[in-house]
């Protein structure tokens, strides 16, 4: 699990209940589109540290509720408010906020090592980046870059890891 100081989803206002739950004030950029979270990292003294999450309830608005593994009181959570809350980086390398147009060049390969092609461009779509790679067969393939994709990245290696759905490659 990677910590990702430039994902910031939002911060912790108060707590909720009596049975460990915090408030999240949102981010603009997610007061729409609440991400899947399994885990998140709080900023407390200046430090990342990582928080399972139990619960999450989204209300509306800008407001989410929170609960984490082995916080269930009050007294557990009261310390939090004011904590800010960062996403964590999925696929430990790059972050699909961050600047892509330094993909060009990365190798593609799926999860069992084979080779899917090179990145030869980036699309940059309103609402959906594309890839697009050039395979061993000096074919171009058209694949969508999404989160849910990318199994993780290695940026010392240029390597991308992508579990693609079944005949995606074969479509193009």
């Amino acid at each position: 699990m990677a910590y990702n100081a430039d994902i910031l989803l939002g911060t912790i206002i108060k707590v909720h209940g009596y049975e460990g739950t915090v408030t999240v004030k949102l981010e603009k950029a997610f007061t729409e589109n609440i991400p899947e979270m399994e885990s998140v990292f709080l900023e407390i003294e200046g430090k990342p540290v990582p928080f399972f999450i139990s619960e999450s309830d989204y209300p509306g608005g800008n407001i989410l509720r929170l609960k984490f593994d082995g916080y269930e009181s009050i007294e557990k959570v009261a310390g939090f408010t004011g904590c800010k809350i960062f996403l964590t980086c999925r696929n430990n390398g790059i972050s699909l906020s961050e600047n892509i147009d330094e993909l060009t060049g990365y190798m593609v390969y799926l999860p069992d090592n084979s080779l899917v092609g090179i990145v030869t461009e980036i699309i940059n779509n309103s609402g959906q980046k594309l890839l697009i790679i050039s395979s061993e067969k000096e074919k171009e393939i058209l694949i969508p870059l999404h989160d849910d994709l990318v199994v993780k990245t290695d940026k010392n290696k240029h390597i991308i890891v992508m579990d693609l759905p079944d005949g995606l490659t074969d479509m193009n």
